[in-house]
């Protein structure tokens, strides 16, 4: 028995190894060894020396010599499960909307994630709430897009949803969800813009736009608490959104947002979008 054992092959990532080399490129751009191996076996199906198990791409990190390279692929690491603060009262955004319309009016549709089209949004704040960057997530794609800011209050809100609507297809813009941040003042105009109706979660209820508040904690990798974010430029904001864009998804099924997003307009084009 002892002899079968020591007569194992090759490990899968033995120092120089191609597969090694990747595993440490997809460490430097931000995948989790969870999202490692699902996109291991997703890109090679059929060659099973590509397989590693996310325990081992662990082992190997941690098992490599002091030094440099083990500093780098530590550092890589993705911390998913970081605690986030929750809003308080000191904090508190919302205030009396006009003509609100509640998340418990949406359609059905929208639960099921089945259609495309439906949107969370939230603002990520800078130092002493002074800026602001918009983020949206498309609910069945996990696609984000970031929207930079001119200010926190509701022109500027306006003004950089509507630019970022406006680049998205028309029929994928049949929702958005939002909190009741004051910054959303202005939602009848922006669905009077871009024919998108706009929703609203119940107050102090982050678990009903879940997609967004996911992807903020990534966000925050690239945009950290206490920054000024009008230093960011919206060139900055589409490559930190590129990056998240082309992570993959273990909800996707270790497809990136960027490949679903890409397919269902594809669909657009070819007249077959998402039934239910």
């Amino acid at each position: 028995m002892a002899l079968r054992r020591r007569r194992r092959g090759p490990r899968k990532l033995a120092a120089g190894t191609a597969l090694l080399k990747l595993v440490r490129a997809w460490l430097r751009v931000g995948y989790s060894p969870q999202q490692i191996a699902g996109r291991l076996r997703r890109m090679y199906a059929h060659q099973p020396e590509f397989h590693v198990s996310h325990e081992t791409i662990y082992c190997v990190i941690y098992a490599t010599p002091r030094g440099e390279l083990r500093r780098e692929l530590v550092g890589s690491l993705r911390k998913a499960h970081k605690e986030r603060r929750s809003r308080g009262a000191g904090n508190d955004r919302r205030g009396k909307l006009q003509d609100m319309r509640s998340i418990h009016e949406r359609p059905e549709e929208v639960f099921d994630r089945l259609v495309p089209g439906h949107w969370e949004g939230d603002l990520i704040k800078g130092a002493g709430n002074r800026s602001a960057v918009a983020t949206l997530v498309e609910r069945k794609t996990r696609f984000v897009v970031l929207a930079k800011m001119d200010g926190c209050g509701a022109e500027a809100a306006l003004e950089a949803l509507t630019k970022k609507f406006r680049r998205v297809p028309l029929a994928l813009r049949k929702s958005l969800t939002y909190d009741q941040g004051k910054e959303m003042a202005h939602h009848a105009e922006l669905t009077r813009r871009v024919s998108i109706e706009v929703f609203f979660a119940d107050p102090h209820s982050p678990w009903q736009r879940p997609s967004n508040e996911n992807m903020n904690g990534l966000v925050r990798e690239y945009l950290p608490k206490g920054d000024d974010l009008s230093v960011f430029s919206q060139g900055y904001l589409n490559r930190v959104a590129k990056a998240l864009n082309y992570r993959p998804r273990a909800v996707l099924d270790f497809a990136t947002p960027a490949e679903a997003m890409a397919e269902e307009i594809n669909k657009l084009r070819t007249g077959v979008a998402s039934q239910t």
